[in-house]
Formats: C-alpha cells, structure tokens, sequence
C-alpha cells in the first residue's frame, strides 16, 4: 500500500530521474531467477544522492509513525535494506538491527546483528518488494527470535499478486512509498516510455515468470 498518492507520484519521479529505476520493454534485462524484466530497480543508487536519499529516509519514517503507532525497533533487510534502514532508524531516535538471509557460518553464527529484545515491536525496512519470500524470510527470523513484526516498509513494490498472496498468508502488512503502477504513471507523463510499451509493461507484472519482449 502506498503512503500518499503525491508521496507515491513524487518518489516515482525521484527513481526515474537518478535512473534508479531503467525501463527497456523492448530489450528486456534478466533476473537472477531467470524472468525476464521490461525494468530494472536498484534503489540503492539513492544513497548517492543526498536529497533524495533524505526525502526516501523521512517518508519511510512518516509512514512508520502515521501507519504503525509504538515501535522498538528498526531492523533492515540484508542488503539493500541495511543502509535504508539505519537512516530511518536514526531519524526515529530508534534501536537499529540487521537481518542476514541466513545464519552466519563462522563466529557467533547469528542471522540477526545487534540487540535482541524479545517481545520488541520491530518494522522491517526493506530496498523493493518482488515475490515477498525474502521480506517474508526475514521476518521468520524476527519473530523466532521473540520479537513481534509489525509490518514490512519498503521504497518500492512490483504489485505482484503473488507477493500480496504471501504477505497475506503470512499474516504479515506490507507497505510500499510506491509501486510499479504509479511508476509507469510517472514515466508515461514524462517521456521515459511511450504509449505503446504500456501494453508490454501491464503485461509482464501479470505473468513475470513466463513474460517474453
């Protein structure tokens, strides 16, 4: 869900313009799962540039207080939500902990770094939401751990209906600043994409897995 629809517009507008996010339906970029994508999204390219890294930082911590009510703690999802994470944590005056995909082979083999407080209401930051099985993983790990999630806040979601179908069976909330549909707004109204490959791009989020350009 998005925050605000000028909030959803605006950071839709900010991804495109770093070229964060790229748009290429005709010669589409492969995933590491092997689908192929009309888009690619690394939101990550907002750490390096300072107003937008801040304007993300605060609507993350917006959504927070307006959405979510008493919080503990800020935990990032290794590794684009580490970084996005500790800048909301920090505008929240809130604990910060990181979450591995996995337990660490070597040392004290922790999946969570830094302080675990069982019973602690904790919100996940997340970079983008594609299927939720890696959000959805993490938050496995928070809850085994003693610690209540109270919901999963990330920049960007595709809409898949497989990701809402997770989240929704997980019992988990999952909140997005904005989402591949508003994107494709953005990008229409200012020239990044033709008419004509909205058809191709409505398309490929309904069967990402055997889309084809």
């Amino acid at each position: 869900m998005k925050k605000t629809d000028e909030t959803s517009l605006q950071v839709a507008k900010l991804l495109l313009e770093i070229k964060a996010v790229k748009l290429s339906p005709d010669q589409p970029f492969r995933w590491a799962s092997g689908w192929n994508s009309p888009i690619y999204c690394d939101n990550r390219i907002s750490l390096s540039y300072p107003k937008v890294r801040t304007f993300i930082r605060q609507q993350l911590a917006n959504v927070i207080g307006a959405r979510l009510g008493e919080v503990d703690i800020i935990a990032g999802v290794a590794t684009a939500g580490i970084p996005q994470g500790a800048l909301v944590a920090e505008a929240l005056g809130l604990p910060f902990i990181y979450v591995r995909s996995s337990a660490k082979e070597h040392g004290m083999g922790n999946q969570i770094e830094g302080v675990v407080q069982p019973g602690a209401r904790v919100v996940l930051i997340e970079d983008l939401i594609s299927t939720g099985g890696s959000s959805l993983k993490a938050a496995e790990a928070v809850k085994a751990a003693g610690m209540q999630v109270r919901a999963i806040v990330s920049v960007f979601t595709y809409g898949f209906p497989l990701a809402e179908a997770n989240f929704k069976a997980a019992k988990v909330e999952s909140i997005s600043l904005t989402d591949y549909s508003t994107l494709l707004q953005v990008a229409q109204e200012n020239n990044y994409i033709a008419e004509s490959d909205l058809q191709k791009l409505n398309a490929w989020r309904e069967t990402p897995e055997s889309w084809t350009a």
